[in-house]
């Protein structure tokens, strides 16, 4: 009885891995990286300048930072009302050829005017918070994001998501950020963002 029940699950596991391997080689056969980029640029940007200032810049972001922010996104550990359903049928190569993709391309200059005071005070705020423990020079690497030269609202927006708890995938920065004021939260993403 015992062996005819394990036969029994061993043949519905490979079934349904059959079924699984069938389903996603036919999403992935549907999956074309040209036409989702097109669908990408109508936010962030044919070029890898956004439409808007408070969008992320793609372009030249570190591929598995990518991956782990569109994975978070579909887990729900990461909220947008427009990236959530977007990531939401992605299989997990096709967000590995995704976050490839944007990775591969130069990081856009986009120009933006310094306030030195407010850019000395941001510089402050991240000796206080021991940020380049972990963004060493804000270049990204790997796990951790490109910020310098990311869009300042953008930035702005991200770091009081983390603040208020909005944003989930990264406690550690959440219970850092929650110890800024407002204002120089504010000054940070401004020094970030002329690096």
């Amino acid at each position: 009885m015992r062996a005819a029940r394990l036969l029994a699950v061993a043949g519905l596991s490979a079934v349904l891995a059959f079924a699984g391997a069938a389903a996603q080689e036919r999403i992935a056969g549907d999956f074309d990286l040209e036409e989702t980029v097109k669908v990408c640029a109508a936010c962030h940007g044919g070029d890898g300048v956004p439409v808007e200032a408070d969008i992320p810049v793609l372009w030249g972001q570190q591929f598995y930072y990518l991956y782990v922010q569109m994975k978070d996104y579909k887990a729900g550990r990461r909220g947008n009302e427009i990236m959530q359903p977007m990531v939401a049928g992605f299989s997990r190569d096709q967000m590995k050829a995704l976050a490839a993709y944007f990775a591969d391309r130069a990081w856009p200059d986009i120009a933006i005017e310094k306030d030195a005071g407010k850019a000395s005070r941001g510089r402050s705020q991240t000796t206080a918070g021991q940020c380049a423990q972990c963004h060493n020079r804000y270049l990204g690497d790997s796990r951790v994001p490109r910020v310098a030269g990311q869009q300042e609202p953008y930035l702005l927006r991200t770091m009081l998501e983390f603040k208020r708890k909005v944003r989930l995938n990264s406690p550690a920065k959440g219970a850092l950020l929650k110890s800024y004021e407002d204002a120089g939260i504010e000054a940070l993403a401004h020094f970030l963002a002329t690096l």
